[in-house]
């Protein structure tokens, strides 16, 4: 009974549209030139960082470090955008979000999770095309800025 439940429902999903569907992601080339640009506002800022740049399932594709940043910065940028993917919300937001007390304070524990910010979502077309990280600025909201920057400089070339 449950594989005839299973197969009607399967039967009906390819009725109702194709097999597979097409995805949006960046090329190396859009997510380099947003860590670049990410990496030159906090270098006007004073501010020695890392920027990692994550395909929509938070896969890296660009990790940069300037010369003088933190070592922890490379894991903290890389986690910060994966988690900003992973979660399809910025990382000021999910650090809210996920207080002590709060009802989602347990993501916090997953392994690979950055609840602080400096995490922000690449959006283009109602689509997630991945994620900018950044680490090294003296807070979150530094870093959210520098990587809104990233964003940014991209922003005509994602648009769908």
């Amino acid at each position: 009974m449950r594989s005839l439940l299973a197969l009607a429902l399967c039967g009906s999903c390819l009725a109702h549209g194709e097999a597979t569907f097409p995805v949006k992601v960046l090329t190396p080339e859009t997510a380099l030139k947003a860590a670049q640009a990410a990496l030159a506002k906090c270098r006007a800022g004073g501010y020695q960082v890392a920027v990692a740049v994550v395909d929509r399932m938070g896969v890296v594709q660009v990790l940069l470090r300037d010369r003088f940043a933190g070592p922890h910065t490379t894991d903290m940028a890389s986690a910060k955008a994966y988690t900003a993917a992973s979660f399809r919300t910025n990382t000021t937001a999910l650090a809210e979000a996920t207080q002590p007390g709060r009802p989602q304070s347990g993501i916090r524990n997953r392994p690979g999770v950055a609840a602080v910010g400096g995490g922000m979502m690449i959006e283009a077309g109602g689509s997630l095309l991945g994620a900018i990280g950044v680490s090294g600025a003296p807070g979150g909201r530094e870093d959210d800025q520098c990587a809104e920057a990233g964003i940014a400089a991209i922003r005509e070339d994602i648009e769908l």
